[in-house]
């Protein structure tokens, strides 16, 4: 067999850094994780490449070539999916489709020859038997989880690791907790279920052997989920290794808000290597918050939350919504001053939407006010609801939102604060390599010299460059986030 691995284009969005990417000459932020896991739970005879349409264009010589074209994806990727699916149809090659965007909604989208659904560790393997005995069904599905201990290795091979900012792996899946909003628990289950140590060292190893000396990213929606096995094993093996092998790594994760309350906890992730966590924070309005069922977050000086993990070494990223139904007029302006007190300085603000399948989905059904599909971009002012507020009131005060954190004065200020209290516990190896002069001169030209932001730019520059030195190149990342996420947000002001 000659297997195809497709992923889907993403379009410009929040968390592609399309826009900042090309300060630092790589083609996409992240590997398609899950494909590439896939590809090493396929047999091993078989031939395999890998064509991730945000690194390189899907040509007619690839589809043309394969037995199969896998293809995964989340909603957001909708688009691009259908394109897929058109050309393969075109060409006459069999699909056969997974991930979240085909588990959660499978039904709406035609053309698709089989469907493995909901883990590929549990439904793959059913495929591929009955493919062997030459009848594979159309759709497979289970309600098992699956043991994730015995996942195997991703397919590194199939990957140009060139052209990516950062590598991915995952540690667990499932939360613990239960949003109202959230699919994960849909997805993955609530018991969180993890690798052992030796699985994760494995997997550093592979990207280690490789040539990787950059960031990685743990993918797991809530890495904290089970902190005793964290404190006990994981922390303590992934430190040891970091520190045999010169620190080649540095880790970015997902949490919730209570790992704040852990200080043990947060310094031994700093000393393993995190430098950087993002944390649903959603709104800081108490009713809206009971709404959703977001009780980790209920009750708690959420600022003063931040502040801890930041000054254990995190910085933290945060995830705020607006559209609850219990949201006031006045919380656009309270999302402002949070955010712009809290120092958080990559500020993902979105409408809510009700994800399908979720709880918030099926009240809203109950409730006649379902729209439309949602496009899978929460920062595109679209909206698949009827929300209490006005819809004109509502987007508007969005747009105020967006307008004034990532204006250049609120986000250089935000940038400015997070730093001066920045206190990092371990110092970082800082391995010096030629591109980051590109990246410098052209930072320099794009922000500094044409960009509308270039006298808050060149402040930040001085300031961090002679009052705190060590923080100059996070400084001068931050700062490219900045363009992007203007840049991001422009098209729907």
């Amino acid at each position: 067999m000659r297997i195809l691995l497709v992923y889907p284009k993403y379009p410009d969005t929040f968390w592609t850094f399309n826009h900042a990417l090309k300060f630092i000459f790589k083609k996409a932020a992240n590997p398609p994780l899950g494909l590439l896991t896939v590809g090493s739970m396929l047999p091993g005879e078989w031939e395999k490449k890998l064509v991730d349409m945000n690194v390189t264009a899907l040509r007619e010589k690839h589809l043309q070539w394969a037995d199969f074209v896998f293809i995964s994806a989340i909603s957001v990727q909708r688009a691009s999916v259908q394109e897929v699916i058109a050309r393969c149809k075109k060409v006459g090659v069999r699909i056969v489709a997974g991930g979240p965007l085909f588990t959660t909604g499978y039904e709406q989208l035609e053309g698709v020859d089989h469907f493995v659904l909901n883990e590929a560790e549990l439904t793959l393997p059913l495929f591929l038997e009955d493919l062997r005995k030459g009848h594979p069904k159309h759709t497979y599905t289970s309600d098992q989880w699956a043991d994730i201990s015995k996942t195997p290795i991703p397919l590194w091979e199939l990957l140009d690791i060139k052209k990516y900012a950062s590598m991915s792996i995952q540690y667990s899946r499932g939360c613990p907790f239960d949003c109202e909003f959230c699919d994960i628990t849909l997805l993955y289950g609530h018991r969180p279920r993890t690798k052992d140590k030796e699985q994760i060292i494995a997997e550093l190893d592979s990207l280690y052997l490789r040539g990787w000396r950059d960031g990685v990213f743990f993918v797991d929606d809530n890495f904290i989920g089970n902190k005793r096995k964290l404190k006990a094993e994981i922390l303590p093996a992934i430190a040891k290794w970091k520190k045999g092998k010169r620190h080649p790594f540095s880790f970015v994760t997902q949490a919730s808000i209570d790992l704040s309350d852990d200080e043990e906890l947060m310094q031994m992730m700093v000393k393993a290597g995190f430098n950087t966590v993002f944390v649903g924070i959603e709104t800081p309005n108490e009713d809206s918050l009971a709404e959703c069922a977001k009780f980790q977050n209920r009750g708690r000086d959420l600022l003063a939350c931040v502040r801890r993990m930041q000054k254990s070494g995190l910085q933290v990223d945060g995830g705020f919504i607006l559209g609850f139904d219990s949201d006031p007029l006045s919380i656009f302006q309270r999302q402002i001053d949070f955010i712009q007190k809290s120092g958080i300085v990559t500020a993902m603000v979105g409408l809510l939407n009700a994800l399908k399948g979720t709880r918030l989905y099926h009240r809203l059904e109950e409730e006649n006010r379902l729209l439309s599909d949602i496009s899978g971009d929460n920062t595109d002012c679209s909206m698949n609801f009827v929300p209490k507020m006005s819809q004109e009131t509502l987007v508007k005060g969005y747009k105020k939102v967006l307008s004034t954190i990532y204006s250049p004065a609120c986000y250089y200020a935000r940038v400015r604060r997070f730093l001066k209290d920045y206190r990092p516990l371990e110092k970082r190896i800082f391995r010096f390599r030629f591109g980051y002069i590109g990246t410098l001169v052209k930072s320099v030209f794009g922000l500094g010299i044409i960009g509308k932001e270039r006298v808050y730019y060149w402040k930040l520059f001085f300031w961090s460059l002679f009052r705190r030195p060590r923080a100059f190149p996070l400084a001068a990342t931050l700062a490219i986030y900045g363009f992007h996420f203007r840049k991001t947000f422009e098209k729907y002001m």
